[in-house]
C-alpha cells in the first residue's frame, strides 16, 4: 500500500528505530525527559522563599538565587514566561513568575524583568484574565492567586475561598457535593482552602465554625494522601502550591511540609530550573514498546535490536507498575497503571489502556500469555469497564464526576480504551462470558459516545493535548489522529462517522506534507507521526501518507526529527514537551507503514 521511495523508507525507518532504542535505560525501559518549566521554577522558589522567610533555612537561598538567575534568562521578549522555554507567554506563569521576585525580596535589583512582566499581566488583565482563563474550574485560578496574594501583589479579597471541609466527606460523595476541583487536586483544596481561610475568614458565622473544625480532620486527610518522599503527583506545581500555603498558615514543622520541601529541594535540576513532573517513564515506555511493535508484531522484530530477555524484562517492569490494591489518594481499585513508577503517580484511563498494548505487544502473535500477564490484563480490562462514565465515554480519574475537565469523558482517551479492550478480546482466548458480554457493551457505548462527540466538520477534540497556535489553543489533529486509528482496528472506519473523520485528517494536511493541529498551522514531527500512523495502510490515503512520509524522511535524515513541540497539557492546561515524542510518533508512524507495505506484497 506504501509506494515511496522503499529503500528510503527502510532506511530511515531503521534510523528512527535506532534512535529509540538507544534511548533505552538500564531497566531497559524508557524514561524520557519533560520539558524544564518556568512555571514549575516560579512556585518551587515561592515555596522555598517562604521556608526561608520563616525557619531562616539557609539551604534555601541557593536554590531561589538559581532558580531567579533561570526566569530571568528565559524571560520572553514581551515580558512575560510561557510554561516552556517553547511557549509563548500566558498570564498564568507570567503572574507566578512576576509575584516570586517581589517575594524572594529581589525585586528592586530585577526592576526590568519586573516591570516587563508586569506591563505583560496589565495589558493581558491581571486577576480578571486568570479567572476568565480557567472558568468555573478553580483547581489552577485559585492556586495562581494565592500565590501571588503570599507575595503580596495580590488582595486576598480577590481569592475565590475554596470549602477544604468536602475533603472530610467519604471519597464515595464526592461527586454529590459538586467538588470546585477536579479529583487529582485534593491537596490543594485542603492547603490552599485553609490558607485563605486563615488569611480573609468567611463571612458566614456558621461556615467559619465548620471550617475551624476541619481544619485538624482535613490536615490528617492530606498527610493520608501524601507519597511517602513528598510529591503529589510527582509535580512541582502541586506540591509547591501545598507547601507555600502550609507555610503561609504556620505550618513550617507539619510533616506534610518537611516532605514537600524535601521533594522540591530533590528536584531541581542542574541548571536552577525545575520541571513540571519528574517523570513519564511508564507512559513513553508503553508509547515506545507500541510504537516498535507496530500492529501485532513484537518488539523483538525491530532489526533483532531487542532480544527475548529484553522483552521479559520489559514486560515484568510494566507488570510491577501495575496497582495491585485500591489508590490512597483517588480511592481507584486496583487494575489501573499510571503515567510513572514513582510514588507520586495515580491511574487513569490513558496509561492503562497504553499498558495491557504493551503487555501484549510483547508477547509474538503465536506465544501464549503466562497466568500473570491473563490476570493483570483481565483486571485491567475489568478496571477500565467499571470507568467508563455514563455517556460512554471514559474519563481520567473517576467516574462520575462529570462537571469539570478531567473528570469528563474524553475522545482521545476513550480511543485508547477501545483499542485496548477490543485487542484484548481478539489476543485473549478464554474470557469469562459475563465479562466479555460487559466487555462488547462496553465498547458498543464507546463508539456511540465517539459518534456523538464528533465535531461538525468531522474532527474530534482530545483533553491532553493542544496547540498553542490554535483558536482556544485545541489540536483536533491529535483527537482525530487517535480516533481514527481505534475506528481503523476496530474495523468502524467505513462507518458514515469513521468516514468524516478520515476525511478530516485528509483534507487538514499542510502543502509541505506535513500535519499541525489544524492545517496553515507549522507542522511537526509529532502531528505528523500521529497522522501518518493512522492512514497508514489504507488505500484512498496513499498519497496523503506518501506525502507525510516525505516530510518525515527528511527530518530524519537531516537529524531534526528529535525537535521537539509543545503540544502536551498537563493539569489545567500547562504545557509542557517531552523529549522521546517525537522519536516516538515517528518511530511509530514509519514502522507502520513498513509494515503496510510488507503485507501488501
Amino acid at each position: 500500500m506504501v509506494s515511496a521511495d522503499i529503500k528510503s523508507l527502510n532506511s530511515a525507518c531503521d534510523r528512527i528505530t535506532a534512535l529509540l532504542l538507544n534511548e533505552r535505560n538500564s531497566n531497559g525501559c524508557w524514561a524520557g525527559e519533560l520539558s524544564t518549566s518556568a512555571l514549575s521554577t516560579a512556585t518551587a522558589v515561592m515555596a522555598l522563599s517562604l521556608a526561608e522567610k520563616n525557619n531562616s533555612d539557609s539551604s534555601c537561598r541557593v536554590m531561589i538565587d538559581r532558580g531567579l538567575e533561570w526566569l530571568t534568562k528565559h524571560q520572553n521578549d514581551d515580558g512575560g514566561w510561557g510554561d516552556t522555554v517553547l511557549s509563548i507567554s500566558n498570564i498564568s506563569t507570567t503572574m507566578l513568575a512576576n509575584a516570586v521576585f517581589h517575594a524572594a525580596g529581589t525585586a528592586e535589583q530585577n526592576s526590568a524583568v519586573v516591570a516587563a512582566s508586569q506591563k505583560y499581566i496589565d495589558d493581558a488583565g491581571g486577576v480578571a484574565a486568570v479567572i476568565k482563563r480557567y472558568g468555573r474550574d478553580h483547581t489552577f485560578s485559585v492556586p495562581i492567586l494565592t500565590h501571588c496574594a503570599l507575595a503580596g501583589i495580590v488582595d486576598w479579597k480577590t481569592v475565590m475561598p475554596l470549602p477544604f471541609e468536602l475533603s472530610c466527606v467519604p471519597a464515595r460523595f464526592f461527586a454529590a457535593v459538586k467538588m470546585p476541583v477536579v479529583s487529582y487536586a485534593l491537596p490543594a483544596l485542603i492547603a490552599i482552602g485553609q490558607v485563605i481561610f486563615k488569611k480573609r475568614g468567611h463571612w458566614n458565622p456558621l461556615v467559619r465554625c465548620i471550617r475551624k473544625a476541619a481544619i485538624k480532620p482535613s490536615l490528617k486527610v492530606l498527610a493520608s494522601i501524601q507519597p511517602e518522599h513528598g510529591g503529589f503527583l510527582e509535580a512541582t506545581p502541586l506540591t509547591s502550591f501545598v507547601c507555600m500555603s502550609l507555610l503561609g498558615c504556620g505550618y513550617d514543622d507539619h510533616p506534610v511540609t518537611k516532605r514537600c520541601l524535601q521533594f522540591i529541594k530533590a528536584s531541581v535540576r542542574e541548571d536552577g530550573s525545575w520541571p513540571i513532573d519528574t517523570n513519564l517513564a511508564t507512559w513513553v515506555t508503553t508509547l515506545s514498546v507500541n510504537a516498535l511493535a507496530g500492529s501485532a508484531t513484537a518488539l523483538n522484530n525491530a532489526n533483532s535490536a531487542v532480544d527475548n530477555i529484553d522483552r521479559n524484562r520489559v514486560r515484568d517492569w510494566l507488570l510491577q507498575q501495575q496497582y495491585k490494591v485500591v489508590h490512597p489518594y483517588t480511592n481507584s481499585p486496583p487494575g489501573g497503571w499510571a503515567w510513572t513508577d514513582l510514588p507520586g503517580g495515580v491511574p487513569d484511563a490513558d496509561d492503562t489502556p497504553g499498558a495491557m498494548l504493551a503487555v501484549m505487544n510483547l508477547r509474538l502473535p503465536d506465544e501464549s500469555f503466562s497466568d500473570e500477564e491473563t490476570a493483570a490484563l483481565q483486571n485491567a480490562a475489568v478496571w477500565l469497564v467499571n470507568l467508563q462514565n455514563r455517556d460512554g465515554g471514559w474519563p481520567t480519574f473517576c467516574r462520575g464526576w462529570g462537571t469539570l475537565p478531567f473528570d469528563r469523558s474524553s475522545n482521545d482517551l476513550t480511543a485508547h480504551a477501545l483499542r485496548a479492550l477490543a485487542a484484548w478480546q481478539a489476543r485473549i482466548p478464554e474470557i469469562p462470558l459475563n465479562l466479555s458480554a460487559r466487555t462488547e457493551t462496553s465498547i458498543r457505548r464507546g463508539l456511540d459516545y465517539l459518534r456523538k462527540t464528533q465535531a461538525a466538520d468531522g474532527s474530534w477534540l482530545p483533553l491532553w493535548f493542544g496547540h498553542q497556535f490554535n483558536a482556544d489553543e485545541e489540536n483536533p489533529l491529535y483527537g482525530t489522529a487517535k480516533v481514527v486509528l481505534a475506528l481503523k482496528e476496530l474495523g468502524h472506519l467505513a462507518s458514515e462517522f469513521g468516514t468524516r473523520g478520515l476525511n478530516w485528517l485528509l483534507q487538514n494536511q499542510n502543502p509541505d506534507g506535513g500535519w499541525s493541529g489544524r492545517k496553515g498551522l507549522a507542522s511537526s514531527i509529532e502531528e505528523t507521526g500521529l497522522a501518518v500512523e493512522a492512514l497508514a495502510g489504507l488505500e484512498n490515503a496513499e498519497p496523503a501518507v506518501n506525502s507525510g512520509l516525505e516530510w518525515l524522511i527528511e527530518r530524519i535524515n537531516n537529524g531534526s526529527a528529535t525537535e521537539p513541540t509543545p503540544i502536551g497539557f498537563y493539569f489545567a492546561k500547562l504545557w509542557y514537551f517531552e523529549r522521546l515524542y517525537p522519536i516516538i510518533f515517528a518511530a511509530a508512524a514509519m514502522r507502520r507503514c513498513v509494515q503496510a507495505k510488507e503485507t501488501s506484497r
